[in-house]
């Protein structure tokens, strides 16, 4: 059976190993990354039903066109990228790619962005009582109530806004950290303290490319969030400083993973699932690649399979 197949409806994968987060059963312990995956193109690679879970591209209260380009630009073993969290708005999302998601079978997380504390407020009271599965708030934006900086980067804004949010659904919400942060565990602290269900980590740090023929950033934004295997290690490394000091939150490893050794290694850091992002911009297989491996991986490892089955980890 290949991936193709599975694309035009063949039989499903007979997945072995499963995985709960923050309460929620995932086929495998493999999603995709928020940014990375587009409906109408990644179904013609794979059923998508077939993933752990699907995060969606952030969701904002209006659409947002995103920055100007150039938005990409090539970086060793990586990429930056400045696209500035383009998508059609909450609106659309839910008479749209919400339902198609759900009626193809999928475990769907919601990213959710916004530039203010009402912008978050906004989208997640809206996603209240939708048929999203869980809903992922990503602190990175620029936020005009915080100064323009990252409500990510201060714990106190951080705790403030997740309770806010805490109190407009009752749906498991997990809080997607940013790595550009001098204390990364108490920004954790903040979020588990305020309401969070369950953590993401790590976004993207920040970097840029400059173009040496001009003298000029590559990118029109200047800077942008670099992905891929270049922050691999960098990542395990925030998974596991946070697992040590939050021993039970749900974690979701993301961080340059491309195979499912990458991944197992997240998981062995401390993390009950995990995240494909750049690589299925070069493979579009990826994901449904990378969790089959790790399903393999896994029958030989049944003391991990075990916890990750039980919603515990290593």
């Amino acid at each position: 059976m290949n991936d193709a197949s599975d694309a035009q409806g063949g039989p499903a994968y007979p997945w072995r190993h499963p995985t709960v987060v923050c309460g929620v059963p995932w086929k495998n312990p493999v999603g995709t990354a928020s940014g990375t995956f587009q409906l109408a193109a990644c179904r013609e690679y794979y059923d998508v039903s077939q993933m752990g879970a699907i995060s969606t591209k952030g969701v904002s209260p209006v659409p947002w066109e995103g920055n100007p380009g150039p938005r990409t630009a090539e970086s060793p073993a990586g990429m930056v990228n400045a696209v500035g969290l383009q998508n059609p708005g909450v609106d659309h999302y839910l008479v749209d790619e919400l339902p198609k998601l759900k009626s193809l079978g999928a475990t769907v997380v919601t990213n959710v962005a916004g530039h203010s504390d009402d912008d978050y407020a906004q989208v997640v009271a809206k996603l209240d009582d939708c048929a999203s599965d869980m809903l992922e708030i990503n602190v990175s934006c620029p936020n005009v109530s915080h100064g323009g900086m990252s409500v990510g980067t201060d714990p106190v804004a951080l705790g403030r806004l997740v309770r806010r949010l805490r109190g407009l659904t009752s749906k498991p919400m997990i809080v997607k950290l940013s790595p550009n942060v001098t204390d990364i565990v108490g920004i954790a602290r903040a979020a588990v303290d305020a309401g969070a269900d369950g953590l993401s980590l790590i976004n993207t740090l920040v970097g840029m490319r400059i173009d040496i023929h001009t003298g000029k950033p590559i990118l029109a934004n200047r800077t942008g969030g670099v992905s891929g295997p270049c922050i691999f290690p960098i990542a395990l490394g925030f998974v596991w400083r946070v697992r040590q000091a939050l021993p039970d939150i749900p974690i979701i490893g993301i961080g340059g993973i491309d195979s499912a050794e990458k991944a197992l290694e997240f998981l062995y850091a401390g993390a009950n699932a995990v995240e494909v992002g750049a690589a299925a911009l070069y493979d579009p297989t990826a994901p449904l690649r990378v969790a089959r491996e790790l399903d393999a991986l896994l029958d030989s490892r049944p003391q991990l399979a075990r916890k990750l089955s039980e919603g515990r980890t290593w």
